[in-house]
């Protein structure tokens, strides 16, 4: 399946259908008003050229025409926002799911690299703090919290389960960066010093890419990130994987409670 191209990129969201319909009628109303302006323009420059035996009237004409041109326009415009912005805002808004039920990830960006931070299979993050950012931890993860112990970090690499909502807590290190995954219909931008959390859901499987939005620096051109959305059995094994690495011993899935000790 081709991804990228002419055109809006792969829909792989759950709500992304609504946000394409708000950008296909934006682009046919600037359409319209592109040709009605050109069509404006070569009747002006045909009509007052100047001609032999002809003299420039410098009297001020008015028309009705650019007038209700413009209310119409204004009017078209409060309707993009009533009818199709704020209500696909007020449901993005109102649906946002419950910890509960979601995947939560905290998604830290620095210059020029995403790095993800997992919470792990008892779904509790560990703490952290900015004097422990290193480059071999790139989120501060205090490694004397218990809770940590089992959390998975990655650079450039997020992984989610398909049909599941997704919970991202989005702060950044340095510069503002956005957050932006075209195939989700999702851009936020990365302040520093402050966490926006946003949620979406995909609905297909696949190998996608994150863009930072935001120029950032000199190497924003190479801000790339790795998105990849797989089965809920795939996403348990990779996590688990990732787990066993870090600890050296196994641990139940990641759909399963955790044994009492």
């Amino acid at each position: 399946m081709k991804y990228y191209g002419w055109g809006l990129p792969f829909d792989a969201s759950a709500h992304g259908a609504a946000i394409d319909r708000l950008i296909y009628v934006i682009h046919i109303f600037m359409a319209v008003l592109f040709l009605g302006w050109a069509i404006f323009l070569i009747l002006s420059l045909v009509k007052f050229r100047a001609r032999p035996g002809h003299k420039a009237n410098y009297k001020l004409n008015h028309f009705k025409a650019p007038t209700y041109a413009e209310v119409g326009v204004a009017l078209f415009e409060v309707l993009l926002l009533v009818g199709f912005s704020f209500p696909i805002v007020s449901q993005v808004r109102d649906q946002f799911p419950s910890t509960a039920e979601a995947l939560e990830v905290r998604v830290v960006a620095e210059q020029f690299a995403w790095n993800f931070h997992y919470p792990g299979p008892d779904g509790v993050f560990g703490s952290s703090d900015i004097h422990l950012i290193s480059p071999a931890n790139p989120v501060g993860l205090n490694p004397e919290d218990p809770a940590g112990q089992d959390d998975v970090t990655t650079i450039n690499q997020f992984r989610i389960p398909v049909g599941r909502p997704v919970i991202a807590h989005l702060s950044s290190k340095d510069v503002i960066h956005s957050f932006a995954i075209p195939v989700m219909r999702v851009k936020r931008d990365m302040i520093p010093g402050q966490v926006a959390p946003i949620w979406f859901e995909a609905k297909h499987t696949g190998n996608f890419e994150i863009a930072c939005a935001q120029l950032c620096g000199l190497g924003h051109y190479r801000m790339r990130g790795f998105f990849t959305v797989q089965t809920q059995d795939e996403f348990e094994k990779w996590m688990n994987g990732e787990v066993q690495s870090k600890l050296g011993a196994a641990v139940p899935p990641a759909s399963a409670p955790v044994p009492a000790a």
